[in-house]
């Protein structure tokens, strides 16, 4: 669009009742809270605090660098509706990437030591 779009009188209700809806915003009667994006930007929220809070429990010096790539993580989740929705793929895998780095740090060979019982 080369310029603005001219609405006449008859819009502003409609306007005034947008206005006056956007104290819904977050609510369970919030009546766009309902979309695929949506949903998926509340669960990121938790998924995310999650996965820093599981970084910092290892957080150490060859785990550091790790970490601050998880914590810069939010910045790969942008635009609008698909294309948000490819990022938070793309947030998700690289998430699982770091947090393999973070909970196997290269010192320890990238694998748990096995148990031996003793019979």
């Amino acid at each position: 669009m080369k310029r603005k779009l001219k609405l006449g009188r008859w819009a502003r209700p409609a306007l005034f009742l947008l206005r006056s809806l956007r104290r819904l915003r977050g609510t369970p009667l919030d009546p766009f809270g309902r979309t695929e994006v949506r949903k998926v930007e509340r669960a990121l929220i938790g998924e995310y605090r999650d996965l820093v809070l599981r970084s910092l429990e290892t957080l150490s010096p060859s785990t550091g660098d790790a970490a601050a790539q998880i914590a810069e993580l939010p910045d790969l989740v942008r635009g609008y509706e698909s294309i948000k929705l490819r990022n938070v793929a793309r947030f998700r895998e690289q998430a699982a990437a770091l947090e393999a780095k973070v909970l196997s740090p290269p010192g320890f060979g990238g694998t748990k030591a096995k148990r031996q019982s003793v019979l």
